[in-house]
């Protein structure tokens, strides 16, 4: 394996995540006093059991059915494939073969079946069937004995929610994970689960939970994984599938020689970078025999692959043939628009919102060519339905004659996929609109999308997030074929880089273990200065997250879970840009003729909805022009906000919150919201248990908008700084590139005008500085001459860039709220 030199270096831990002096606290409690739930040792499992119980399976009795019938299903698999392959005669099934009947001459389904001799004895001639049998065997046994430890564990889960967080199980499918992360953080203190800190806080609890999957996220993020490719004739495209992804977790985290000696702790070796060049080559070759497992197991993995497809997915295709034209969001897609520090039902949640909006946006590229020919077709193909239909209404003996229900079949599955080719007629196209909407709750997205919403060049990336659903069976179906290659002749080659960015990026927390240096969301180690982290951040181009992906979720992080409280280092960024937003925010709302009533909340959420606002006082240098700009297109995001559901009829929520004020909360709900984070855990639950889940939702919704506005905001704000630079991104992170940044003197974050600010926040949000780059050089860093370069990276002379061209400036000839399909005024055609 050829050697690579890289320029990576390990992250000290930029903060302690510890009370101060309680760095080195060790808890003593004395015998009598210790608890069931004293110093649970692992104790990230423990707490994704706790998530996982609450969120996925709502209760042990669910969970507990989920995991019969699972192997139920694999032994039904397995059994009915055999029976159907060795002992059913199809010769007499289709009539080939003629049945003496004594008493009755109809051929009845049993005449089909073979003896049990005759069976036993064609399975026990079969090698192949008997191969497959003893891995299938051994498979269920050992998902058995998983299940068996699933259920002891899962009961013990149970028993923590009644008895140490005082929940029953009739409470449980109504309360958030925010309620019962509260209740954790408290019990802490009386119960010590974790030993080793006297205080567990909110990033605590996601860090154990999370260790492993903000690990991949970091790694997508950095392009780290072998996930894209050109083939000759398919182009770019993204293949990353269950089956790779589990190859993946296998090698750098839990199988036999991974990198992790246990799920908290990386290994001390990996930690050292005097034999990296030995631990590389060790990865590689444990690489290697991974996938050459993978290319062995390959014929039993794909028939699995194609029984459990063909089993899931017949009778969906026949009852709704339109599903395999359905999209759904990519595995790619959740992990790279996925923030550092964010649950599986969060991101789900999030992404759902964004799922009609990406299906409109999606659909308004259908060929005008192809939906020609789909009407036609569709047209001779209803004309031959609609005939045999006719006969066989006249006489039902017609269904009697061969192929005429196969015929039927057909011709309805072949007009149902080309209706799905056939535009609404009432469809207008607005790609930038819908763009905007998409980008409001996914929050990532690369900028050369922003103004090119209408070329088939983005609406391909885009389709690599938010693929069909036949393409996802399909890559499903070849990944035991294609996990193979790629590990052996692809992850192999990155083996030094992934060594070298596990020590560089891996961080130590008091209390919580070996955590990627990433996933503090540290403004400082990890910002990029085009992201509003100008003046705050000392990262090289080397330790910057890319997209934004620090500073996003940062935000999101903190929206999510207003009690944390953040290390100084980013309490000021989080505090100045929320006061910056909420300042457009309530200058709008002071100006629009639509106030909101008392009983609402006065957040910047109420005063955006009320209408669009403005960037009057922000101020943006000595280039005037970028103001007008900015505002169009936060006016424009204001505007798609108003359109997302829940939240666009305000008006009716007014009711649910005047009834939960009345109920005793007005104090409760108004500091939730008037705080930048609303969250269900701030507010009691209410008289009724229906009262505290609709104060819960509400609560939630306003967060997760304003999560929205943040991002929007961000993203307006980046696009002004990158006019003049040439951004780069994960869609055009190329290995050889050596390209470098470009970024004229006089670029500078637009800064507000001065206002009143807290304690926390004293300082201007933004003031100018200078952006500095280094040198670019390939993902990974290596120095391609063979020798190690310095470990600190000085900044160099700014270098041209090839293709650095100004963002398109994205005009609308009328007032464009065309969201989700629905037009208020006029939408015209972008240009």
């Amino acid at each position: 394996m050829a050697h690579f030199d890289t320029e990576y270096q390990r992250l000290e831990a930029s903060y302690s995540d510890s009370p101060p002096g309680e760095e080195n606290l060790l808890m003593h409690v004395p015998e009598g006093a210790k608890s069931q739930w004293h110093h649970i040792e692992n104790l990230d499992l423990f707490f994704q059991r706790i998530s996982f119980y609450m969120v996925q399976k709502n209760g042990f009795t669910c969970m507990l059915l989920g995991e019969i019938f699972e192997l139920v299903q694999l032994l039904f698999v397995v059994g009915f494939t055999v029976f159907l392959a060795n002992c059913v005669d199809y010769d007499i099934l289709f009539a080939n073969k003629f049945v003496n009947h004594t008493d009755s001459s109809k051929v009845t389904l049993p005449d089909a079946f073979l003896p049990v001799d005759v069976c036993s004895a064609r399975i026990r001639d079969n090698s192949f069937v008997i191969f497959v049998l003893i891995i299938s065997g051994v498979f269920w046994l050992h998902r058995l004995v998983k299940f068996i430890y699933n259920v002891c564990c899962y009961w013990e889960i149970r028993s923590f929610y009644i008895n140490a967080l005082k929940m029953t199980m009739s409470e449980l499918p109504y309360a958030t994970w925010q309620e019962v992360q509260a209740r954790i953080v408290e019990i802490q203190k009386e119960h010590q689960i974790c030993i080793h800190k006297k205080e567990l806080t909110e990033l605590d609890i996601y860090h154990r939970i999370l260790r492993f999957k903000n690990y991949m996220v970091a790694m997508v993020n950095k392009s780290l994984l072998p996930v894209r490719f050109r083939p000759p004739v398919l182009g770019e495209c993204v293949f990353y599938t269950r089956g790779l992804k589990y190859n993946f977790e296998l090698i750098f985290f839990w199988g036999p020689g991974s990198l992790f000696e246990n799920e908290w702790s990386l290994k001390q070796e990996y930690k050292r970078g005097g034999n990296r060049l030995e631990l590389a080559d060790r990865l590689a070759s444990r690489i290697l025999w991974i996938g050459i497992a993978n290319l062995l197991l390959c014929p039993v993995i794909l028939v699995w692959q194609i029984l459990y497809a063909f089993f899931s997915y017949t009778e969906v295709i026949k009852r709704e043939p339109g599903s395999l034209g359905a999209r759904c969001w990519s595995l790619y897609g959740r992990c790279y628009l996925r923030h550092f520090n964010e649950l599986d039902h969060e991101l789900m949640s999030r992404l759902s919102k964004g799922y009609k909006a990406a299906s409109k946006y999606m659909n308004c590229f259908l060929s005008p060519l192809l939906t020609v020919v789909a009407k036609n077709v569709a047209f001779f193909a209803g004309s031959l339905l609609a005939v045999l239909i006719a006969l066989t209404i006249y006489d039902e003996d017609v269904l009697a004659v061969e192929h005429v229900l196969s015929s039927i079949t057909l011709l309805g599955v072949c007009i149902t996929v080309c209706r799905s080719f056939i535009p609404d007629k009432h469809m207008v196209f607005c790609p930038e609109q819908l763009l905007r909407v998409i980008l409001a709750h996914i929050h990532y997205m690369p900028d050369h999308w922003q103004g090119n919403a209408h070329r088939y060049e983005t609406r391909d990336q885009f389709s690599q997030l938010f693929q069909y659903k036949a393409v996802f069976i399909l890559e499903e179906l070849i990944s035991p074929v294609v996990t193979p290659i790629i590990l052996i002749f692809c992850l192999r080659r990155k083996s030094l880089e992934i060594i070298d960015f596990f020590r560089n990026f891996t961080v130590e927390v008091v209390g919580v273990g070996d955590t990627c240096s990433f996933a503090q969301m540290d403004i400082r180690q990890h910002g990029h200065p085009a992201w509003m982290s100008e003046g705050k951040t000392e990262a090289s181009i080397y330790q910057q997250a890319e997209d934004g992906k620090t500073e996003l979720s940062l935000m999101h992080f903190a929206i999510t879970n207003p009690q944390w409280h953040p290390p100084q280092e980013t309490t000021h960024f989080i505090s100045q840009l929320k006061e910056r937003v909420h300042r457009e925010a309530t200058g709008a709302s002071d100006t629009h003729p639509l106030s909101l009533s008392e009983s609402e909340p006065r957040s910047l959420i109420a005063n955006l909805l009320g209408g669009p606002s403005t960037l009057n006082s922000v101020h943006f240098g000595r280039d005037s022009s970028l103001t007008n700009h900015a505002a169009a297109g936060l006016s424009d995001g204001a505007s798609a906000l108003r359109s997302l559901s829940p939240i666009s009829s305000s008006l009716h929520l007014k009711g649910s919150l005047s009834a939960a004020h009345r109920a005793g909360h007005t104090s409760a709900m108004s500091k939730a919201m008037a705080s930048s984070g609303t969250d269900a855990r701030t507010v009691s639950s209410g008289s009724s248990a229906w009262e505290g889940q609709l104060t819960s939702l509400v609560l939630s919704e306003y967060a997760s908008t304003e999560m929205s506005i943040h991002a929007l905001y961000m993203h307006e704000l980046h696009k002004q700084q990158s006019r003049g630079e040439h951004s780069r991104h994960t869609w055009h992170r190329q290995e050889s590139d050596e390209s470098s940044d470009s970024v004229p003197d006089e670029v500078r974050i637009p800064s507000p005008s001065a206002i009143p600010t807290s304690a926390s926040a004293t300082n201007s949000f933004g003031a100018g500085g200078k952006v500095v780059r280094s040198a670019r050089v390939p993902m990974g860093g290596w120095a391609e001459d063979g020798q190690a370069a310095p470990r600190r990276h000085e900044p160099l002379p700014e270098e041209s860039s090839e293709d650095e061209m100004p963002p398109h400036v994205h005009k609308v000839n009328a007032v464009c709220v065309c969201v989700m399909g629905y037009v208020d005024v006029a939408c015209l055609h972008c240009k």
